[in-house]
């Protein structure tokens, strides 16, 4: 395979996006006969199918429009039991066991599917409260998201490739700051992004250094410094990339069914603030196809084309509304009843770059602005033509609709429309993550990121592990400027100083071109604002204040470092570290098993085993210092036995070769059963590997490796890279975080798309 010859284009439409075939339909033999098969599914509602199916062809042919990747996947296939949503949030949660695991049924049920789901976990009662009629306290919200980050995985390990949920907790609940920090230092609720939900009168109490109440269903539980707890917030993010900010005042404030709905949470990548049940499809207007005469100094975008492709987009995402299937009746009758969508925009650092003007300037923002602009009101006239047609959406009141702040913002003849015809959508517009759908329109750049690198090197495996071809990959803006000098490649520091790259911008300059664009926005955006490693946290923790300031609905960080990157090392990075640097405390292993060894025997029983479980833990004493050597793991159960068995040998592995084993427990203790745990001691115990942690710790304790306040350290690995991680997918180091997705160069992953 040469260079030439790879497409990565090809490459994702045969991986991801073309339909193989079944009895019912045929397969797909080109990019273009996915594209008429969609098109011909979105106009089977249409009165006249046949004029509409050209129509919608027309803009899919050209990638003028890039529907969703589950729209390009599903429509018109025999996949009956496939929803073309990208992305859900699910009911209000009870405060009550039933309440709770009736959520845990309606999210598999709806990742089973493929829909990436968000949880508000405000409404579960705070951990050690009391509950009523069993006089015990409440295990917390974290405790249920456990739950729901396994069962997630489980459908993750059934084959779905999805696995993306948003967890949001209100700055005012109890819990607060232990969910901040859950996701520190091992492996737990790694299904989950976090966000918290910001309130108006948060940000005042930080600007005021005032007191902020803790409450729960108003009983007020704790009393903070506002500021401790905000810099808590931005610590964490700093370290750890999460929390993300949502400003929930804002989202309902500005949303265009505030007479109708509370919006408490969004999607995973936070482009969608739903209400309970709430789904939104996506689609995006690529923008590098509306450039006029690019490069020249003359370059231009074509509004009229523009305007003409968002009129059929719209028409066509509505279609889609009524050909997909639903995971559950509720999310079907919440959006046939508001008919929200999310029309987007994708190749804007692309489309800039076409038009000479450098990401992150004055100048780019003022673009952004107007072109934003005009797909939003295209999309809303376009709206009220089909509800002319075809009918307002179900829950519109046209008085308090066009009261709306953000319909006020809108042209006068786009409210009279309202105020005459109604309108078809009660949302248009949103910019959500494109990662695999810019790839398939030729590596555009993504969404409203800047290009991330104008070339980079993929490996492509041909057929299995060891046959791998390395091809390079370069931006569709970049190829073409070399092919319009009659090059293969350009240097970067050759390039003109238009050509900007995501590492050249800076922080204040991301907020820039997303606030703009949030201001033609009805619902929200997905971004991630990438942070230097060595940006000064001074600096940094006023960002979420500015994006406040700047009227954002939500803002995500990135700032690579090891506590995010330092577990995720490629076998090749590492550097060849000696046994006196594995073992800071004794450079040499313990010596081959002596005859005799004195150890202590623990009795553990788990709900998942009628057996109880016999955990043997012997100890190596010199100098009266005792280092456990080895572990043994006996019991009736057989239908664990490789799997003690396994365990039992590679913890008496790290027990003999390193003398400070205690990174063990955490790992242990993190890992959750799918089936769900058990109460020891009074504490939940995840899973029968975190019950061994538990012993491991008990013992380590009993022989004086570590103190009962003490918390064990986890063991943290080398980075060689820290503006890459692995991809759990083809393990190569070419993970980044855009538009708040983790995605992949080399084979493209991506955990959004």
């Amino acid at each position: 395979m040469t260079m030439k010859e790879y497409s990565i284009s090809h490459d994702i439409w045969e991986r991801k996006y073309r339909y193989s075939g079944s009895s019912e339909v045929l397969a797909d033999q080109t990019l273009s006969d996915t594209m008429k098969r969609v098109a011909t599914a979105c106009a089977k509602k249409e009165t006249d199918s046949k004029k509409w199916g050209a129509a919608f062809e027309s803009i899919l042919a050209t990638l003028e429009f890039l529907p969703g990747g589950r729209i390009i996947a599903n429509a018109g296939t025999s996949r009956g039991q496939t929803t073309m949503f990208n992305c859900y949030v699910m009911n209000k949660i009870e405060d009550s066991i039933e309440g709770i695991f009736d959520t845990v049924k309606a999210s598999a049920l709806t990742q089973k599917q493929g829909g990436g789901v968000g949880f508000d976990f405000s409404t579960i009662r705070p951990r050690n409260a009391n509950i009523k009629g069993c006089e015990a306290p409440a295990s917390g919200p974290l405790s249920f998201m456990r739950v729901l980050d396994s069962t997630c995985r489980t459908i993750m390990s059934a084959g779905q490739r999805r696995g993306a949920q948003m967890g949001v907790m209100r700055c005012d609940h109890p819990d607060i700051e232990e969910f901040i920090t859950a996701k520190r230092g091992n492996s737990q609720l790694q299904m989950f992004n976090l966000s918290v939900a910001i309130t108006s009168e948060f940000i005042q109490a930080v600007k005021d250094n005032a007191n902020w109440d803790l409450k729960f269903n108003g009983k007020v539980l704790k009393t903070v410094k506002a500021q401790e707890l905000w810099e808590t917030i931005m610590r964490s993010t700093y370290d750890f990339a999460e929390p993300g900010f949502l400003l929930i005042d804002k989202i309902n404030q500005m949303n265009n069914l505030y007479y109708c709905e509370e919006v408490c949470a969004t999607n995973p990548c936070g482009e969608q603030p739903l209400p309970p049940f709430g789904a939104c499809l996506l689609g995006s207007i690529n923008l590098t196809k509306f450039i006029e005469n690019p490069f020249e100094e003359n370059a231009k975008i074509n509004l009229k084309r523009l305007r003409e492709v968002i009129t059929i987009a719209v028409r066509m995402l509505d279609n889609v509304i009524d050909i997909s299937n639903y995971p559950l009746e509720e999310q079907r009758q919440e959006a046939y009843s508001k008919r929200r969508m999310g029309l987007g925009i994708t190749g804007l650092a692309d489309a800039l770059i076409f038009m000479r003007v450098k990401y992150g300037s004055p100048e780019s923002v003022r673009l952004s602005g107007e072109i934003m602009r005009e797909v939003t009101h295209a999309a809303y006239r376009a709206s009220i033509e089909i509800a002319a047609e075809k009918g307002e959406f179900k829950l519109l009141d046209r008085e308090k609709y066009c009261d709306g702040q953000f319909i006020a913002t809108l042209p006068q003849d786009i409210r009279d429309g309202i105020m005459k015809h109604g309108i078809r959508n009660s949302h248009l517009t949103s910019i959500a993550p494109t990662g695999t759908i810019s790839l398939l329109a030729d590596n555009i750049s993504s969404g409203l990121e800047p290009v991330f690198s104008f070339k980079y090197t993929r490996k492509i495996r041909n057929g299995n592990e060891d046959d791998v071809t390395e091809v390079e990959i370069s931006d569709y803006a970049y190829r073409q400027y070399c092919s319009r000098l009659g090059v293969n490649s350009i240097k970067d520091q050759d390039l003109p100083a238009y050509f900007t790259s995501a590492g050249q911008i800076k922080p204040v300059d991301h907020l820039g071109i997303q606030a703009i664009l949030q201001k033609y926005v009805d619902s929200s955006i997905s971004k991630t604002i990438n942070i230097p490693e060595d940006y000064p946290f001074e600096d940094f923790k006023d960002i979420y204040m500015q994006a406040y300031e700047q009227g954002l609905k939500g803002c995500t960080t990135f700032r690579p470092n090891e506590n995010i990157m330092g577990i995720l090392i490629k076998k090749d990075d590492a550097k060849k570290v000696t046994p006196a640097e594995l073992q800071p405390h004794d450079a040499n292993a313990l010596p081959k098993r002596p005859e005799e060894l004195t150890g202590t025997t623990y009795k553990i029983k788990t709900a998942q085993s009628p057996d109880a479980f016999y955990i043997t833990i012997n100890d190596y004493v010199e100098d009266g210092k005792h280092r456990p050597y080895e572990l043994f793991i006996n019991t009736k159960n057989l239908q664990h036995f490789s799997w003690i068995v396994a365990m039992s040998r590679l913890i008496s592995a790290v027990f003999r070769n390193n003398p400070d084993p205690t990174f063990l427990i955490d790992e242990l203790k993190s890992i959750y059963d799918p089936n769900g745990g058990s109460f020891r001691n009074g504490k939940y115990v995840p899973s029968l590997a975190a019950e061994i942690g538990y012993v491991i710790q008990e013992h380590m304790v009993k022989i004086g490796l570590l103190s009962r306040e003490e918390k064990p350290a986890v063991a943290v690995g080398n980075v060689a890279d820290m503006n890459k991680m692995i991809c759990p997918e083809c393990r190569e180091r070419e993970l980044i975080n855009q538009e708040n997705c983790l995605k992949c160069l080399s084979c493209s992953y991506s955990k959004c798309s």
